[in-house]
């Protein structure tokens, strides 16, 4: 996978297949501790001991369409690379936690990649889940909470601090950073060439 914003969005599908209906993703860039966290939480149907040691094995998979999982290994190799790791927490009934640390200057980390792409796509293909995101970087603080869209939103949709959703319901950009005309622009240039 070509950046960390991926490996999140495969182990959260598999959060959704494994019946989740909550699904809390947190980030935390600390350039001066040197450090990236990222912790996804489900309230999904979890997972035994011995599932969960076999879901980091590659050639393990409950799906019925490809023989293979490689999500959580991949992600753990992708920590792993960057002088960090991956720890696993599951319990039968309870939802599945899964955290990795990478060393964030490290030459072998991936980009963290488009993670407002990630979530719009989540948001839309899952409308009956609610996305909890929170990504804090060096003390600043991004959030999103998919059960705020709507008429009972009390997010301005000018504040820094979290992502946008217009009255189409879809996540824009704005909150991580960039704004709708800077990505139409930034478009336009690549299609120049």
């Amino acid at each position: 996978m070509e950046d960390l914003s991926l490996h999140v969005l495969d182990i959260v599908e598999n959060s959704i297949r494994a019946g989740a209906k909550d699904v809390e993703i947190r980030i935390d860039e600390d350039a001066e501790k040197d450090r990236l966290v990222i912790v996804i939480q489900d309230d999904g149907a979890g997972m035994d001991v011995s599932t969960m040691e076999k879901a980091l094995d590659p050639f393990f998979t409950t799906k019925s369409v490809r023989k293979v999982g490689l999500g959580l290994s991949l992600f753990r190799e992708a920590a792993r690379a960057a002088g960090g790791d991956m720890v696993i927490r599951s319990e039968p009934g309870k939802g599945t936690w899964v955290k990795a640390t990478f060393q964030h200057s490290h030459v072998d980390r991936q980009p963290l990649g488009d993670m407002a792409e990630t979530l719009e796509i989540l948001i839309i293909a899952n409308p009956e889940v609610r996305f909890r995101y929170l990504h804090e970087e060096n003390g600043k603080a991004h959030r999103l909470d998919s059960k705020r869209f709507g008429t009972e939103s009390k997010v301005h949709p000018d504040s820094p601090e979290t992502l946008a959703v217009p009255s189409t319901g879809r996540p824009t950009r704005r909150g991580l950073g960039y704004t709708q005309r800077a990505h139409r622009t930034r478009r336009r240039r690549l299609r120049r060439g």
